[in-house]
């Protein structure tokens, strides 16, 4: 057993108002810089879509994260060795159509145009070539119209749909979208890491945190072809690769990240896990219908003697074990087992995590009136939103996960309408119990984890002891070193 520590996040979509003041948060902090306007390392989609940049989820297009050929776990761009040969041409890249030509205004010709007799224009013009442009994409340019046809059936797990499915998802009377924020998942598998010929990204030692070494980094972009989730991105202007750093340097200093810190519906928890890293090749290895409960099954119970044992053994601290006893992600994931990885089956084993978004209620017909259905905590079957879809999102295509998470959300919602309302009889709350397989008191701890918890309960932050790492000798480039599979060895001690 080789017990590891790792910074996790869980981002909760049904709390999600898609309001992008995350986003903005992260760019005004990190990205401001030229060469770096497409750079959202922090965006909210709206889902169904094609996400930004366009259709990242399709790794037919874009060859991202690993695949299982026979025994063997590799990259589906190919090693190390094979990517010579794309330096200088990788069809796997996204174009800067799929993102979106950064562009500005000539508000000079506004602020210095003479009188005259018509209103004076700010034409668009490319911050690339400085030409005027036509402008056909933005930032978030699908967020209204997503939940359509416009965009939605372009959306890769829409296309995998039935005919019938994808009517009924389009229905205008049954229309529906969710919000999906994304920032780097910090994988455990990182593919970037393993892609990257220069050796420039790496996970650090003491949380897991996928980091690339500006100075190391010849901007060969393998790492963003490799990304199945294309968070890291090309800087035009410096001619390197830069991605989301969670923050670190706020964390160091006991501080939330910034997406974290302005979240407005307050979706975003943060705390550390402890895995198992001998298991991370075999998990990866697994089903793709089974990746989503073998990447819980490495998560540890940091409440076990054993496990508290091996990871002191490992040279984790005891302040660590402390944050993962009381992280809010171990209990989403683990405890309670209702938040999902993003598409686990591109294996690249992400560390943030999704509770799926409530099923909306339904509205029907009354007599000539609309009114909320009678039956909609037990319409999981008949619901707007395909659990199909749901299913290729967050459980690798397999219904049964997805039902599993749903029975205990749907649960809550019971437990809370029959303790507020008190008009759901005693047998039908007892039934939601057994289906979801949890008892009133993790039913109540999971309504207020999500309703009424404080910012020192959602989001708890170990220490990172960097100034143990100092004074134990540890060299600077083997503290640095990767912990996933396929990355470098890891360093001995792990603070």
């Amino acid at each position: 057993m080789d017990i590891r520590a790792q910074v996790s996040s869980v981002f909760h979509l049904d709390k999600c108002i898609g309001c992008h003041t995350c986003s903005i948060a992260c760019k005004n902090l990190w990205t401001d810089r030229r060469g770096n306007e497409y750079m959202w390392w922090n965006n909210v989609e709206t889902k169904p879509g094609t996400g930004y940049p366009t259709k990242w989820e399709d790794q037919e297009k874009y060859n991202g994260g690993w695949e299982l050929v026979g025994t063997q776990l590799r990259l589906k761009q190919g090693g190390k060795a094979g990517t010579i040969g794309k330096i200088f041409h990788n069809p796997d890249l996204p174009t800067i159509d799929d993102y979106y030509e950064p562009f500005t205004y000539k508000y000079e010709d506004l602020t210095n145009a003479p009188a005259a007799k018509d209103q004076p224009t700010a034409r668009p013009v490319s911050m690339i070539s400085g030409e005027p442009m036509k402008i056909e994409a933005g930032p978030n340019w699908d967020d209204d119209l997503s939940g359509s046809n416009v965009y939605a059936a372009n959306d890769p797990g829409v296309i995998q749909l039935t005919e019938e499915e994808q009517q009924q998802l389009f229905a205008i009377e049954k229309m529906v979208m969710f919000h999906l924020p994304r920032i780097c998942n910090h994988c455990m598998n990182a593919a970037c890491v393993a892609s990257c010929p220069s050796g420039a990204i790496y996970k650090r030692g003491e949380d897991g945190i996928v980091l690339i070494n500006q100075d190391k980094c010849r901007g060969w972009r393998m790492c963003v072809s490799a990304c199945p989730y294309k968070k890291t991105y090309y800087g035009w202007s410096s001619g390197k690769s830069e991605k989301c750093i969670l923050c670190f340097p706020r964390q160091e200093a006991g501080e939330a990240p910034a997406c974290f810190h302005s979240c407005v519906g307050r979706i975003r928890y943060l705390g550390v896990l402890l895995y198992d890293a001998d298991k991370i090749e075999a998990t990866a290895m697994k089903s793709d219908g089974e990746l989503a409960a073998a990447q819980r099954e490495m998560i540890l119970d940091p409440f076990d003697p054993q496990v508290i044992a091996a990871a002191r053994e490992g040279g984790l601290a005891d302040q660590v074990i402390e944050a993962a006893q009381n992280s809010p992600v171990y209990k989403f994931v683990k405890q309670w087992g209702i938040a999902l990885p993003l598409h686990p089956e591109f294996r690249t084993l992400p560390m943030l995590f999704y509770v799926p978004p409530l099923l909306p209620l339904l509205s029907v017909e009354n007599n000539g009136t609309q009114k909320i259905s009678d039956d909609f905590f037990t319409t999981l079957e008949q619901a707007r939103l395909p659990l199909m879809y749901l299913a290729g999102l967050f459980a690798g295509g397999n219904q049964e996960e997805i039902k599993a998470v749903y029975r205990r959300l749907i649960a809550v919602r019971i437990q809370r309408r029959a303790a507020s309302v008190g008009d759901l009889p005693e047998a039908e709350l007892q039934n939601a119990r057994e289906l979801s397989g949890l008892d009133d008191a993790a039913l109540d701890a999971i309504y207020r984890m999500t309703s009424l918890t404080r910012i020192k309960e959602r989001i708890v932050i170990p220490p990172m002891l960097r100034e143990q790492a100092i004074e134990a000798g540890m060299d600077p480039e083997e503290y640095k070193q990767g912990m996933g599979f396929g990355s470098r060895q890891a360093p001995k001690r792990r603070w």
